[in-house]
């Protein structure tokens, strides 16, 4: 029997059927899109979004879910007198996990919020293996300390296809989204203790591919890989390719899906993120 309730958002990239396997709550986002809005993952899909957001004229945005969402799960969740552990996306991109905050202190139960850092499937890392352990019956301690090792171990990379949605979210100036475009420089980035960090470019798709793949390998030698995801929106020129490599090298149970809304509005269609953990 579990011990600890598990709350997660709606970035996490959870495959079907593990959340209700694990017993792991997500709370979801809002995407506003078009003049409407909707509920991530529940009112639209990722594919839908990425065919709105392509005829929106404004780029689109996400807001957090509201505090009272929040405090309401927790409630329930701890009325069986055991804890709730939350974690959520970075706060560098939402602030989901301040709302979580604020529900926390006001909730009756006894809830601790983790803010992971991460995104997508390097989310899903932590909040798979807290489940998981919760299952097992660790205590929450024990849980918490697992958590941290898997954070620190944690690599993340974001690859976009296009420069016109960090242009209009104003993550890089113009004259650079220009010379890039003409240039065609697909940009390499890293997200490392919630910030991102420039890496590596490249021309072209074959290119991306075997960055990641080499960087990969340097990272893991003398590792043992415990889980590696690609998320992709409409990626999968980028995402197959890799995946295909990584299976190659020996690795398997490689997770492949559509991202979440909330974090294709920011990288725009095209794009894929890479994430793998190790001890």
């Amino acid at each position: 029997m579990a011990t600890v309730h598990i709350v997660t958002d709606s970035t996490a990239d959870i495959e079907e059927g593990i959340a209700e396997a694990y017993g792991i709550h997500i709370v979801p986002l809002s995407i506003h899109v078009g003049g409407e809005s909707y509920l991530d993952g529940i009112e639209i899909t990722p594919e839908e979004f990425l065919e709105k957001m392509k005829a929106a004229e404004e780029l689109p945005k996400s807001s957090q879910p509201p505090v009272g969402v929040f405090k309401e799960l927790y409630d329930r969740l701890g009325e069986d007198g055991k804890p709730v552990l939350s974690i959520h996306m970075t706060g560098g991109m939402s602030g989901t996990v301040e709302s979580a905050r604020a529900a926390a202190e006001l909730s009756n139960s006894n809830v601790t919020v983790i803010d992971s850092q991460f995104i997508s499937f390097a989310l899903t890392f932590q909040v798979v293996e807290a489940a998981k352990m919760s299952m097992e019956e660790k205590s929450l301690r024990e849980i918490l300390d697992r958590v941290e090792t898997v954070r620190k171990n944690t690599a993340l990379f974001v690859v976009v296809d296009t420069l016109e949605n960090l242009m209009k979210g104003g993550r890089i100036g113009k004259g650079k989204a220009m010379i890039g475009s003409l240039l065609n420089i697909k940009p390499i980035a890293a997200l490392k203790d919630g910030v991102y960090t420039p890496v590596g470019k490249a021309r072209n798709h074959k290119q991306v591919v075997r960055q990641l793949f080499d960087q990969f390998k340097e990272h893991t030698i003398g590792r043992t890989v415990k889980g590696i995801g690609i998320s992709h929106a409409n990626g999968l020129s980028m995402g197959a390719p890799l995946k295909k490599l990584i299976e190659e090298a020996g690795h398997q149970d490689i997770k492949l899906m559509f991202t979440s809304p909330v974090i294709s509005t920011h990288t725009g269609p095209g794009a894929i993120g890479f994430m793998y953990y190790w001890d």
